[in-house]
């Protein structure tokens, strides 16, 4: 059922997309409904004030960072992820990595990010038609990477 919704929308967008048909329109496009997300959530902070971003440094446990190290310079080491040996469930490590962000969006701020995160999957669909792409099955994908992988995905 649920790749038919998808399915259906890619039809519907594809159908609905009539002045921005070039690849060229549809990149530029998408990058700017990308920067109206941001813009939005940017706005919620210093215009509302419903909610408010403290940025710091996330604690990363100590064996956490041993193994982000061992991967991203796994060229250059011999390190497997068994001999860093960690032992971390994902509610822990979850406790520890914060989104740093408190309060809650006001219903005016959540609705004018939820119309900039529409117009960007819009654009984002629109991308995928251009290049023949399915965006269920690209979800599909990505969904399998992250249940192979788990909280070692590092994202």
């Amino acid at each position: 059922m649920k790749d038919i919704i998808f399915d259906n929308f890619q039809n519907d967008v594809n159908e609905s997309l009539l002045r921005h048909r070039s690849i060229l329109d549809i990149m530029t496009k998408l990058t700017e409904s990308n920067s109206r997300v941001n813009r939005a959530l940017a706005k919620a902070v210093t215009d509302c004030g419903c909610i408010s971003i403290y940025a710091k440094k996330q604690d990363i446990p100590s064996k956490i960072g041993e193994l982000i190290n061992s991967k991203n310079h796994s060229e250059n080491t011999q390190k497997s992820n068994d001999e860093v040996n960690i032992d971390l469930d994902n509610e822990s490590l979850s406790q520890q990595l914060t989104h740093q962000i408190e309060g809650n969006l006001c219903n005016n701020c959540r609705e004018i990010i939820e119309n900039e995160i529409g117009n960007n999957i819009f654009y984002l669909t629109s991308l995928c038609n251009s290049l023949d792409l399915n965006l269920y099955d690209i979800l599909l994908k990505e969904e399998n990477k992250i249940n192979i992988l788990g909280k070692y995905t590092f994202r």
